[in-house]
């Protein structure tokens, strides 16, 4: 008799997701893209027959990702090579005080200014709105936007994946399959600081979008298994346009900002996978309700055995 793993199998995506079949609106074309040299080399003549014809032409072809920093980019075209690897990577990233959280530019400065002016607008308006959770009075659910499908999404499944799966390969880091995306507000008249907790995610991305503000650093401590009377905390400074990437069960908190104003965007990103055996919330299997969207990330299938090495390193 079939059980109900075996008419709910857990999917997966292919490597190749991140890399081919990208589609050229403009130009109706599918293509394949590891670097700029090889996409020169594949695409640059074919393309001038469709009439990309100059060199700016070809370079708002390479820049639909305009939006991120080079350095991002730089750093995603590695992991999308052939000959990558998590030394290698490293060699590319800042990592912090903290064991396993790095530092690197996600955003350009004006994307920022941008998405933060968006944001304020959406908050001033009448439109209805939930809390991004139960730790942060302000901020706002992306998914309430539509912001979903057409930028968080591919955000995580193109560009920060190959991080994640060469980082976090034993937290999930290989199969994140879902994520919930938000922004919280720091302000002199509302939330200065956040407490020390954990995050429902397998993998974070905290990214700081701005406004002026002074001090509000983040500190790291230890996993979520080790007493806070055993734990040194370490400050790792957060600048504007830049991301940390670590661990959801690292436990952090941020400090208080001293003037201005500040905007953060946290994606939690999830590995059904690993939370499939035990919530990461209440250290149980998890006993599922149905949910909207992406919901809590939990799935109805998978008997894979938990990753121990993901709850005690």
């Amino acid at each position: 008799m079939t059980n109900e793993e075996d008419r709910n199998p857990q999917f997966y995506i292919c490597n190749c997701f991140t890399t081919d079949n990208i589609f050229l609106e403009d130009y109706k074309l599918h293509v394949r893209f590891l670097s700029e040299q090889q996409f020169r080399l594949d695409y640059e003549a074919l393309l001038g027959r469709l009439g990309c014809v100059t060199e700016q032409q070809f370079e708002d072809v390479l820049n639909k990702d305009s939006y991120l920093a080079p350095k991002f980019r730089q750093i995603v075209e590695y992991c999308r090579s052939r000959d990558t690897s998590e030394e290698g990577l490293l060699d590319l990233l800042e990592e912090e005080a903290a064991v396993r959280v790095y530092r690197f530019p996600v955003f350009e400065k004006n994307f920022c200014e941008e998405l933060v002016e968006e944001l304020e607008h959406f908050e001033q308006s009448s439109a209805p709105k939930g809390r991004p959770n139960t730790m942060n009075h302000y901020g706002i659910l992306l998914n309430e936007l539509g912001f979903d499908e057409g930028f968080i999404t591919p955000l995580r499944e193109r560009y920060l994946h190959p991080l994640t799966s060469l980082l976090y390969p034993d937290c999930g880091g290989r199969c994140l399959d879902s994520h919930k995306a938000f922004v919280v507000k720091y302000d002199m008249d509302e939330d200065l600081d956040l407490s020390y907790h954990f995050d429902n995610a397998e993998v974070t991305l905290n990214v700081s979008l701005g406004k002026d503000f002074t001090e509000g650093n983040l500190y790291f401590g230890d996993m979520k298994q080790v007493p806070l009377s055993e734990t040194e905390c370490s400050e790792v400074e957060h600048k504007v346009t830049e991301g940390l990437l670590h661990r959801g069960q690292h436990m952090h908190g941020a400090l208080p900002i001293s003037s201005g104003q500040r905007w953060n965007l946290i994606i939690w990103m999830r590995a059904s996978q690993e939370r499939n055996k035990l919530c990461p919330m209440c250290n149980k299997r998890p006993t599922l309700v149905e949910g909207e969207g992406f919901a809590d990330g939990f799935t109805k299938h998978s008997d894979a055995p938990l990753n121990a090495s993901c709850v005690l390193t």
